[in-house]
């Protein structure tokens, strides 16, 4: 059998991979190869409603911070934690979750009203509940 050339003569042997995805590749003898799918466990894609909420919930946490904490305030940050966590997790938040943010949004009342991100928020939470 004769003697295989890949290339010119001077020339190593080489291999060129281009872009790979969702694969896993093995170079040399004896290799091992686990394939692990990086989305696995991963939060499924959220509904344009759940990523507006997502958005006013971070913004009126920032705006919350500017503010003097009251008692109101205090519990409606908690809810906004909740509900943004909820919907990193889960991909949306439930009803219970809306309606107890809606709940915190209403006793929060006029330090939030004033806020463009509460009256986002409120907006929000309105639209998924359906009110």
């Amino acid at each position: 059998m004769g003697e295989r050339v890949v290339g010119k003569p001077d020339e190593q042997p080489s291999v060129h991979v281009g872009t790979v995805n969702n694969s896993a590749i093995g170079i040399g003898n004896g290799n091992t190869v686990a394939n692990t799918n990086a989305n696995s466990g991963a939060v499924p894609s959220r509904d344009p409603a759940q990523e507006e909420l997502l958005l006013a919930v971070r913004e009126l946490r920032a705006d919350l911070d500017r503010l003097l904490a009251t008692e109101t305030t205090t519990v409606l940050d908690a809810e906004l934690v909740s509900t943004e966590e909820e919907i990193e997790a889960a991909g949306q938040a439930t009803p219970g979750r809306l309606a107890r943010l809606r709940d915190a949004l209403t006793a929060a009342g006029p330090s939030v009203e004033v806020l463009a991100s509460g009256a986002a928020a409120v907006a929000a939470v309105g639209a998924l509940l359906g009110g």
